[in-house]
């Protein structure tokens, strides 16, 4: 047998090569990547987790009602930040790494199964999935560790401490009452979005500019924010569904699809498609998108109950409340999202009198939602 023979690859060494490649360290960036279809695939399946979490919201609106929509979006907004910050930096176009998206999106499945009573008796439920997700994540981060360099060591050693204890955490969390146990998810999501910060703004000798947002995470966090902008639609659609197509009803569903169009539209002029700074700009982009996804899905219960109520001489105090504050969150967050672009800087002329201009829109949004005119009105 020749020495040519002897060192080549064997058929199992082969497929593993091509089947079941190590995710892509830290540092290997893929120059010009695109969004492909499998992530596609994977974040139309949120669009059902969010869906069932937003008919809950429209089933209980008042403070409890959006308390617990808070948290519990919050948790799924960090379960899809995960999957798609691991795809988008160490994903391969290969099968090991459609594999794991597929459990992913199986656990996900499941998951929008508990979504809609996860505050209540199917929190439990809820809670053990959630941590089946986070421990799969876990281990996905920790393979990345193990072909770490030195100068990632850090910054990777707390993310992925971070991601143990999260999991171990919501596991308890299943075994608590249903009121103790949406108190510990709030602590979480706040302890998550906290330590995000913080790490961000530690000096880990420039290790931040080099995993700054791609292009690619870019469009994702733009296609995101569509997934939600649907939810402003389906509750206009699932709303006039529910009552009679009267003139009222019909005249306020689509007035209420204007605010949908109006997010997107500032959305997409001024944040999608823009790259944030890498320093310290990075993580406050991708933080804002959470309040501004939050209050867009939160919009869309509103005027699910608004619709409902399209002949009342005033709209309803809690609906009021919930859609004026809702956008004006997301008008908020979108003020964050820009002060965080490369552009903002570039084109100071353009952005700062719309940073002015918005934070008064959302304070008027306040004042409507405290007036609470006729449905159609507000």
């Amino acid at each position: 047998m020749s020495d040519e023979t002897t060192k080549s690859p064997n058929m199992p060494q082969r497929l593993r090569a091509v089947f079941w490649q190590p995710p892509r360290a830290h540092g290997e960036v893929i120059e010009g990547r695109t969004v492909s279809f499998l992530e596609l695939f994977y974040d139309l399946v949120y669009v059902v987790v969010i869906a069932q979490a937003t008919h809950h919201l429209a089933e209980h609106i008042g403070w409890r009602g959006v308390l617990e929509f808070a948290v519990i979006f919050g948790m799924i907004w960090i379960a899809w930040l995960n999957g798609t910050l691991y795809h988008d930096l160490h994903g391969r176009e290969d099968g090991r790494s459609r594999v794991f998206i597929f459990i992913q999106m199986m656990l996900l499945a499941l998951l929008a199964v508990f979504t809609g009573g996860a505050a209540g008796d199917d929190g439990r439920a809820f809670a053990l999935v959630y941590t089946v997700f986070l421990g799969v994540l876990t281990w996905l981060w920790y393979t990345v560790r193990r072909q770490d360099s030195e100068e990632y060591m850090a910054i990777t050693a707390r993310y992925l401490s971070g991601m143990a204890v999260s999991t171990v955490l919501i596991g308890v969390s299943a075994f608590l009452p249903n009121e103790a146990r949406v108190v510990v998810w709030g602590l979480y999501l706040l302890t998550y979005l906290v330590s995000a910060v913080v790490i961000e703004r530690t000096d880990f000798e420039g290790v931040e500019e080099r995993m700054s947002a791609s292009e690619s995470m870019v469009e994702r966090f733009g296609l995101f924010t569509i997934i939600v902008l649907g939810e402003v639609v389906v509750g206009v659609v699932s709303g006039l569904s529910d009552v009679e197509h009267t003139f009222d009803s019909v005249f306020t569903g689509i007035v209420g699809l204007m605010i949908g169009f109006g997010i997107w539209w500032t959305y997409f002029d001024f944040v999608g498609r823009r790259t944030p700074r890498p320093r310290n700009g990075a993580m406050a982009w991708m933080l804002a998108h959470l309040p501004i996804s939050m209050a867009i899905a939160a919009s869309g219960a509103a005027l699910l109950s608004l619709i409902e109520h399209a002949g009342d001489s005033r709209s309803p105090t809690d609906t009021a409340w919930l859609l004026a504050g809702s956008v004006a969150v997301a008008l908020v967050g979108l003020v964050i999202a820009m002060r965080s672009l490369v552009d903002y800087e570039r084109l100071g002329a353009i952005y700062q009198p719309v940073t002015v201009a918005i934070p008064v829109a959302a304070a008027a949004l306040l004042v409507i939602g405290w007036l609470r005119p006729v449905p159609w009105l507000i």
